[in-house]
């Protein structure tokens, strides 16, 4: 596989929350260079970005390694998701532009179909595009930054259910695209916090070695989370 450079980052991110890279593993320069097909500098820029972002950790005498939360870390990424999102929601409906109402009315339209005939996969996607626009209409990179990176390591630590009422779900999100069209921050807020509070609901810790879609509630213990035998 041969990637552009500045996309090295991505590639071993996605990689990562994929489990392509399993938790613990040693990220050797020389081994992502030939598998991303570039030189070992931009690996290195990236190792050093993912870092930063809490996805691979520098041990001594191994290296770069693919890091392994703790169960209270992964419950701390929720929380913190249920606190931002709904700031990002009310700063979107005072900063979102046209072109992000109308691609969050489409994804709504589209979601309220598939929730009444479509596939599980078809609604993940859909909801993945939603909150993705969602924090870029905040109008605050810095704000939209960390969300994204909320989403990705939540993707990574956690197996998530369909909600047991698709229907009711996207009418959530309905609700706060109303609010964000109408320019009501507060709405918007109080919105989104019970949709990311109900949504929270459905989150499973990926167990070791465990088939995926299956997973066990959050726990508060500091022991890490094994995950390493479990590919996608």
């Amino acid at each position: 596989m041969r990637i552009p450079a500045h996309s090295v980052c991505t590639a071993i991110r996605d990689d990562i929350v994929a489990g392509v890279h399993e938790r613990g593993s040693r990220l050797t320069e020389e081994v992502l260079a030939r598998r991303y097909g570039v030189s070992r500098v931009p690996v290195r820029e990236a190792l050093r970005t993912l870092e930063a972002e809490g996805f691979v950790v520098t041990r001594r005498h191994a290296g770069a390694c693919v890091a392994e939360p703790t169960e209270q870390e992964a419950a701390d990424l929720l929380e913190m998701r249920m606190l931002l999102e709904p700031l990002g929601a009310s700063r979107a409906a005072q900063r979102r532009t046209e072109a992000h109402l109308k691609v969050l009315r489409g994804l709504v339209r589209l979601g309220q179909e598939r929730a009444r005939t479509g596939s599980s996969e078809d609604l993940r996607s859909l909801g993945g595009w939603f909150h993705e626009t969602l924090a870029q209409a905040c109008g605050s990179p810095a704000l939209t930054s960390m969300l994204t990176q909320l989403r990705h390591k939540i993707t990574w630590m956690y197996v998530v259910e369909v909600p047991a009422d698709p229907v009711e779900s996207w009418a959530e999100h309905g609700a706060i695209v109303d609010a964000v069209t109408r320019g009501d921050g507060e709405r918007a807020r109080a919105v989104t916090a019970r949709h990311a509070e109900r949504a929270t609901a459905a989150h499973r810790l990926r167990p070791p070695g465990g088939p995926p879609g299956r997973g066990e509630r959050v726990r508060t213990s500091q022991h890490p989370v094994n995950m390493s035998g479990l590919r996608h």
